[in-house]
């Protein structure tokens, strides 16, 4: 972590200094920039996002009347560990969390068809998928990081609760191409206040963008006139989290559970040390019934966890939450105002993140997950936009992007809820629809770079190239997320991770990775990129980057060495590689990396890194390869973000 570099700070360095006009007071303005609804996963990783920068005007409101105290979902997969660490506190989650190791699957006993036994088990993650492990954290706890870091960024954004949708319209014959701080307010928000103090007082909020997060039954997609399309399995599950006495042996493992004719149960370990989630399989529905109808007790779950565990005892001494609900995956046709056939005339300003689009079981653990990753795409496009980096036409790789990604889930939600409810195959209740409990076992270790949240990919877009040059870092593909391994940080051989440079601020990063030889002479690939960001008139850095901000506010630009940290010497390098910053024009030492040798993990192998020749790997903010060039392909470089980006010199 860096701090000190506009003069010397006493407390903690995470709280930024506040921006010069505040008004988080919990009335709201009539005009705001970003009007995020909804204070759930995906309205809170925007709100933490765009609370960075204090030139956007940003406000998160919700109909709920505080912060949330106890949360539904809990699975945190590795890719969003990874997320959570550019936001600052993933240390916080991994030291609270319950961490998921191990997955075991039960089967009904063939010696007693009554009884259930273990049949399998298998590391819940494999080796090398993420320097992060699949963890368990009440997501009410997720939240309050996010609302912490929004006390301390530059706007010290507070969420407005008790506020209800009435209605949201949106002018489309206002400019698109208004700059940041111009009179150009295209949506209106009419909301309702519901706390007791001024119930039924009405606020309208002019913006420029709105984002629903309002969840599944969401205000905003209804006044898009979206709906949520798709369709139930019928079948109804049961979810509790409980304080209780068992012999069950694997009650501290996630634990897929199949009995021969009680039905079936997902265990859960939880934070804590104590507390445990179940997901327990309920009777089938009946065409067009609704599981309210069938008026289930938290007593009745008890009952059937009891029943599935036999011969195991479950005495259950205290339950914190629970819940009933049908399966079925839903999604919605487009997450943004614009329709279709209007992508090519005008950009969208209303959108909608979460299960406000998307909707699936929670078994799979994926809903919180892909819903603070939507918006973690969406949040540096609006803020690139905003700040005048970016053309508009970004924006519209959001739903492309996002939707795509939604589609997958469901597929997969599809297949995994029929696979846990199926009856064991060859069991009394087999209808020809049964499933081996190890085909199950199978399809779950199949999936699970997709449950990891590593497996998604982006396709070739706007912002996001052909591959016409991914041989030269084989490990690291053009639109999947930057995948990190250990590092050397030369200036004072600090062991970390590459990765962990990324931080959610809106930067795009350039890994620079040297070819063969000293990476410091004159004729090397990277002494010639630095010369051409620096020097040329097509240079992305000195085009895109305003003159009065620091050289890496827009492009932070990192070397990585083949050469041992011992072998190198910081001073040799290009000045762009130790750059100077800030209000005393202090040098940035943290920008040339070498491989960890001592740990035997060298990245140029380990993401398989053309040793030769070398390559840049262009990541986007929210973490995705944008691009793989060679480090002489100045031009198409320069061609790359020329397609989306706006000269400010």
């Amino acid at each position: 972590m860096q701090f000190h570099l506009n003069g010397f700070q006493t407390g903690d360095p995470t709280v930024h200094e506040p921006a010069d006009e505040l008004a988080n007071d919990d009335t709201l303005p009539e005009e705001v920039d970003v009007l995020i609804v909804g204070c759930g996963p995906a309205g809170l990783t925007l709100a933490a996002q765009l609370s960075a920068f204090p030139a956007i005007r940003t406000r998160i409101v919700e109909q709920k009347n505080g912060p949330l105290n106890l949360g539904q979902a809990d699975g945190i997969a590795c890719r969003t560990m990874e997320m959570f660490n550019a936001f600052g506190f993933v240390d916080k989650v991994l030291n609270e969390a319950c961490w998921i190791n191990e997955t075991v699957f039960w089967k009904p006993d063939e010696a007693n068809r009554k009884n259930i036994m273990r049949h399998g088990r298998i590391q819940d993650t494999e080796d090398g998928l993420s320097e992060f492990p699949h963890t368990v954290l009440n997501q009410a706890r997720v939240h309050d990081f996010y609302l912490e870091l929004m006390r301390k960024s530059p706007t010290r954004l507070e969420p407005s609760y008790s506020r209800r949708v009435v209605d949201v319209t949106i002018d489309h014959l206002k400019s698109d191409a208004a700059p940041l701080g111009a009179e150009n307010y295209p949506v209106t928000v009419t909301l309702e206040r519901i706390d007791p103090a001024y119930d039924g007082e009405v606020e309208t909020v002019r913006a420029r963008y709105v984002v629903g997060c309002d969840g599944a039954r969401s205000a905003v997609r209804k006044s898009l006139g979206r709906s949520l399309q798709g369709d139930s399995a019928n079948q109804a599950w049961g979810v509790m989290d409980v304080l209780a006495v068992t012999d069950f042996p694997d009650i501290r493992m996630k634990a897929a559970i199949h009995s021969a004719n009680a039905g079936n149960v997902l265990i859960i370990p939880r934070e804590g040390g104590y507390l445990t989630r179940l997901y327990i399989e309920l009777d089938k529905l009946k065409e067009d019934e609704r599981v309210a109808s069938r008026n289930i007790t938290a007593d009745q779950l008890v009952a059937a966890a009891q029943r599935i565990l036999h011969p195991y005892t479950l005495d259950v001494k205290e339950i914190a939450w629970w819940s009933v609900y049908e399966i079925g995956q839903r999604l919605c046709d487009k997450f943004d105002d614009v329709p279709a056939e209007e992508v090519g005339e005008r950009f969208p300003h209303v959108f909608i993140a979460g299960d406000a689009c998307h909707t699936h079981s929670p078994k799979a653990g994926q809903g919180m997950n892909v819903s603070m990753r939507d918006t973690f795409n969406l949040g540096w496009k609006l803020a690139s936009v905003l700040l005048g980096k970016c053309s508009p036409e970004i924006l519209h790789t959001y739903t492309t992007e996002r939707q795509t990604v939604a589609k997958e889930l469901i597929d997969f939600d599809r297949e995994f809820a029929k696979m846990f409810s199926a009856p064991p195959k060859g069991s009394p209740e087999d209808k020809g629809d049964g499933v081996d409990p190890k085909e199950f076992q199978k399809y779950f270790v199949k999936q699970g770079r997709f449950t990891a949240g590593t497996a998604i990919q982006y396709y070739p877009s706007l912002i996001s190239a052909e591959p016409t040059h991914q041989h030269l870092a084989s490990g690291l593909e053009i639109g999947t997320r930057f995948h990190s391994a250990p590092v050397v940080r030369l200036s004072d051989a600090k062991p970390m991770h590459l990765g962990h440079t990324v931080k959610a601020d809106g930067r795009w990063r350039l890994f620079a990775f040297a070819g063969a030889g000293d990476p410091t002479a004159p004729e090397s690939g990277l002494s010639g990129l630095c010369r051409f960001l620096s020097e040329s008139s097509d240079s992305p850095v000195r085009r895109f980057t305003p003159v009065s901000d620091d050289i890496d506010s827009v492009f932070d630009l990192r070397a990585i060495c083949q050469q041992g940290f011992r072998e190198l010497s910081l001073d040799a390098f290009p000045q762009l590689l130790w750059p100077r910053k800030g209000l005393y024009g202090l040098h940035d030492y943290e920008k040339v990396f070498c491989p960890d040798q001592k740990s035997g993990h060298d990245i140029f192998d380990m993401r398989g890194i053309d040793r030769k020749t070398g390559c840049l790997v262009i990541v986007r903010p929210d973490q995705h390869i944008a691009h793989v060039l060679p480090l002489q392909a100045h031009d198409e470089l320069a061609t790359f973000f020329d397609r989306f980006m706006i000269d400010v010199q």
